[in-house]
């Protein structure tokens, strides 16, 4: 009598893959800074600093900031619309201001570029704001709006527009 072969069954292959999962502060970290990027716009060192200053360890704040995977160039873009909604920039001074904020030099120039900023209209509302608090002859406040970073022709437009 012939004995019948075995059936064989391909079972899969277990592979061990071992499972990461984050630390209570990493966790903790993460979903702070996910809170804070829901209503503000950071660089990613500007978001590291203030997850230590929420008393987050360097390295779950490093963690927790690279596991949003924020796009560091519309977060750029967001805080020079967010600056320009208040306060007058010329567009080299807002450049500043966003590598002062901790972005990279591209990320900086990539959300001035976004913003529709008219630098006349932005140096002729800083030369108002400058009348407001103190008294400037017609070529101070032209040596004023240059200094702050307006091209020559930008700020006589933002003293013309200011009654000079």
């Amino acid at each position: 009598t012939e004995t019948p072969e075995p059936i064989k069954t391909t079972e899969p292959t277990k592979t061990s893959t071992p499972t990461v999962s984050e630390t209570t502060g990493q966790s903790n970290a993460k979903r702070k800074a996910e809170s804070y990027l829901d209503y503000s716009f950071f660089s990613r060192s500007g978001l590291i600093d203030q997850l230590l200053y929420e008393d987050f360890s360097r390295a779950d704040a490093e963690y927790a900031v690279d596991a949003v995977d924020a796009n560091w160039n519309v977060q750029a873009a967001g805080k020079a619309d967010s600056y320009l909604s208040y306060s007058a920039f010329s567009r080299s001074g807002l450049v500043d201001q966003l590598l002062y904020e901790g972005f990279t030099s591209s990320e900086a120039e990539y959300g001035v570029a976004s913003t529709s900023a008219d630098w006349n209209v932005q140096a002729a509302k800083k030369a108002k704001s400058y009348l407001e608090y103190s008294s400037f002859s017609r070529q101070g406040l032209i040596d004023q709006l240059r200094y702050e970073g307006f091209s020559q022709s930008q700020a006589e437009y933002g003293v013309s527009q200011n009654g000079y």
